[in-house]
């Protein structure tokens, strides 16, 4: 039996931790400057990548990387976080009907990335992520600047400008959502650290969206127990 597993992604702003012990998964966030939690073992860490690497060593043989992904039509040159949430997706999303699955990770970057029920790459999409879109206003412009409440404004046309900045960057993450999802033929599948938040303003039939924030996580481990079974 596998127990006291530690895994890690490195993502562009946070660092990503999974504990799994005892077949119960524990899943938290942590900025890149803090400490390492207690109790992680560096040298038994499994761990993944897709930002610049936290300045504690990581052991390069416990790495997963994209290649060592078992999907079909997957390139290499795909990031290791869309790997793994494509299949978590495939292995814990209930899908009778064997739709295709349309995973959108609400990250630094939205990447919505589609497989059919088979496990087989489609393609997919890289979007600025919500921070992302509000960083780059205040950035680029002069009087624009990121709005310290996220509360989602009812109304399409705002007077305030931080609902409007607001209301104008959900609506383009919205709109990359409507016309990559069918819900009749797709199983939409939201995960990311903006997921929960943003999976609520999404003005599309609610059926067939399902929100999973650490799919990716999950990816990490079900790859790691196959790898284990295997053996």
């Amino acid at each position: 039996m596998v127990s006291n597993i530690n895994f890690l992604l490195v993502g562009n702003s946070r660092l990503h931790w999974a504990k799994y012990s005892q077949n119960q998964s524990k899943f938290f966030h942590t900025k890149k400057e803090q400490n390492i939690p207690e109790n992680i073992d560096l040298d038994k860490l499994i761990w993944a990548s897709v930002g610049k690497l936290p300045n504690f060593s990581l052991k390069g043989e416990n790495e997963i990387k994209t290649k060592d992904i078992r999907l079909s039509n997957l390139p290499d040159y795909f990031g290791v976080d869309r790997a793994l949430a494509c299949l978590a997706a495939l292995h814990i999303i209930a899908n009778p009907l064997k739709k295709d699955l349309l995973i959108a990770d609400f990250g630094t970057i939205l990447s919505i990335t589609k497989l059919n029920s088979k496990g087989s790459i489609i393609g997919g999409q890289l979007i600025p992520g919500f921070l992302t879109q509000l960083k780059s206003m205040e950035q680029n412009t002069k009087a624009l600047k990121v709005p310290q409440k996220y509360a989602i404004p009812t109304k399409n046309f705002l007077m305030n400008t931080e609902e409007a900045i607001l209301k104008g960057v959900i609506n383009s993450l919205n709109g990359v959502i409507n016309n990559t999802f069918n819900p009749f033929k797709d199983i939409l599948v939201t995960c990311g650290g903006d997921s929960q938040f943003l999976t609520k303003s999404l003005q599309i039939q609610k059926k067939n969206i399902i929100n999973s924030p650490n799919l990716v996580m999950e990816g990490m481990i079900i790859h790691y127990l196959s790898l284990k079974q295997s053996l």
